[in-house]
């Protein structure tokens, strides 16, 4: 292991390729698969171990079938960052051509120490990437004058051929070859060498001084904090001085970054840094060794809308158009805790920090205009609704205080599942999804939602269920009756039917109203939620009312 030999092959001056650098992993080992037209077609597979990738040429490509193998050539170890490559090595280098990112996840090796199985000659592994996911195995050929020549092949079941569109689409970026061949944007030449050299300089000096902070600030090292929370409300508030911005509809993430590479941390503090690595990339281009951003990330529809059915499919289907990191806080800057100062100085803050920035990382403005004609415009243009914020009030890590608001102009909120009924006709693996909320530490039942899924959805959610399989109902109002008679949601007969499940998953429904027996009218699963704990589910407020109406402050 090592790499001398990368470092060797290569001029750094000419391509804009990673220096050689080794770090520690920090979680599970990743995978890349990148797609390289150099003097030949031909798929490069890396394996994280040892804190370099580990790296095969596979001229013909992945093979799908079981029992299939390919040529595998073993080249030299590449560093980590190379992980992240995708543009153009420049023509007279080595390896000159087209870099893409064609598949990237986390892998899993199937019984022994990585590096040990290296040795060994045998690997067998399980990826999870955005495009492959299963059993592959890497075996060295055991003839003596061709000892880098091993094969990969299909191990476990069968894997469905990848389609010519996805074939040509970066799991990073979504570009093509061609494309991506045609921005150039990872292409060295002297005006990018000397920006470059450009950027580093700055990077050395403080930007705090190009962006003063008030002495007063607390000293603080950049590190995760618990998001501050929106409250729902039904009605706009009549009275004080709010800022608005858009509600997103994706992942909330705080993303630190601390003399380091930057991470990014779920409100349930989660990893998402392998999941998003092209947004932590981006935040890693930020000209500051501390800070900590609080956003969210989305997947963009056709119209540009955010939208988490799209997001969520996205990771059922292994492939997913390009996101983005939208950015509307900023919390630590250098070293200094950002909290007490009001919202207004922290956007502005933030602003700064975001100049010049390019997708996936993008600032969330402020909208102007009152708020009834704000709600108008967002239920035309089919958003999910508008965040309050009041003016002057300070960042408050964790808490639901009501300084900030949020206005939702579709009945949509997160529901834990507490089981599924069984399959009917030729639906497989199961047929609706029981769900619900919690209300004084008990999981009350708000309703059944049997559609809004497909084939892979069904398949994918049941391989999720079974390992949260229980005997006992876990919803305390279950069977429930009314004036004598059992109601007709779940009755004693069909509960022997259902599979229970333990209250941990929480997903995304939209529905049509609450029914005055508190149940959902027409629920349609939207996608699972990563990012909240099932405790902290209740049953919110309804959607905003129709602008010019009237009402109360909220809050």
């Amino acid at each position: 292991m090592g790499l001398k030999e990368y470092q060797k092959k290569r001029d750094f001056e000419k391509t804009a390729e990673p220096k050689p650098s080794t770090k520690k992993s920090r979680g599970q080992p990743i995978f890349v698969i990148q797609k390289h037209d150099a003097s030949r077609l031909h798929y490069d597979f890396r394996l994280e171990m040892g804190g370099v990738l580990k790296s095969w040429a596979v001229p013909k490509g992945i093979p799908f079938a079981r029992g299939e193998k390919h040529l595998a050539v073993n080249v030299e170890d590449h560093p980590l960052d190379y992980a992240r490559f995708e543009g153009i090595i420049p023509k007279g280098n080595y390896g000159g051509g087209t870099v893409m990112v064609w598949d990237i996840g986390t892998y899993e090796m199937l019984g022994g120490d990585p590096i040990e199985n290296v040795k060994a000659g045998k690997l067998h592994f399980l990826l999870h990437g955005r495009k492959l996911e299963g059993e592959w195995a890497l075996i060295r050929m055991h003839r003596a004058d061709e000892e880098n020549q091993w094969l990969l092949f299909k191990s476990g079941e069968d894997f469905p051929p990848i389609s010519a569109a996805r074939d040509d689409q970066s799991a990073l970026t979504g570009r093509s070859m061609k494309k991506i061949a045609s921005d150039k944007d990872a292409e060295w030449n002297s005006n990018r060498g000397m920006a470059a050299q450009a950027r580093a300089a700055r990077r050395k000096e403080s930007p705090a001084k190009k962006i003063p902070l008030p002495r007063a600030l607390p000293v603080a090292s950049a590190a995760f904090v618990f998001p501050m929370q929106a409250r729902p409300v039904e009605d706009p508030p009549r009275a004080g001085n709010w800022i608005y911005e858009l509600k997103f509809d994706g992942f909330r993430a705080i993303a630190v970054k601390n003399n380091g590479a930057a991470e990014l941390i779920s409100r349930t503090k989660k990893p998402l840094t392998q999941r998003f690595p092209e947004v932590a990339a981006a935040v890693d281009e930020l000209a500051f060794s501390q800070l900590v951003l609080d956003g969210e990330i989305v997947a963009l529809d056709p119209k540009g809308r955010p939208s988490f059915q799209l997001l969520q499919a996205s990771e059922i289907e292994r492939v997913r158009p390009p996101v983005c990191y939208y950015v509307f806080d900023l919390i630590n800057l250098q070293g200094r805790d950002l909290r007490s100062l009001p919202i207004s100085k922290r956007k502005d803050l933030l602003k700064r920090v975001l100049e010049g920035a390019d997708d996936p990382l993008r600032y969330s403005l402020s909208i102007e205009g009152s708020v009834d004609d704000l709600l108008r415009e967002v239920k035309r243009l089919e958003l999910e609704g508008i965040v309050g914020k009041r003016a002057g009030t300070k960042y408050e890590s964790g808490e639901r205080s009501g300084a900030w608001i949020k206005l939702k102009c579709v009945n949509e909120q997160e529901f834990v599942i507490g089981g599924y009924t069984p399959p009917q006709g030729t639906r497989k693996h199961f047929g609706a999804v029981l769900v619900g909320f919690f209300e004084k530490n008990r999981l009350l039942f708000a309703g059944r939602a049997g559609t809004g899924f497909d084939t892979k959805s069904l398949e994918a959610l049941y391989r999720r269920f079974q390992p949260l399989v229980i005997e006992k109902c876990p919803f305390a109002n279950l069977p429930s009756k009314q004036d004598g008679k059992w109601k007709q949601d779940v009755s004693p007969s069909e509960m022997r039917t259902c599979t229970w499940l333990k209250p941990k998953l929480v997903c995304q429904v939209k529905f049509t109203m609450w029914t005055r027996d508190a149940l959902l009218r027409n629920p349609v699963f939207v996608g699972l939620r990563e990012d909240k704990a099932a405790t902290e589910v209740v049953r919110e407020k309804g959607v905003a009312s129709s602008p010019g109406r009237k009402g109360r402050p909220t809050a």
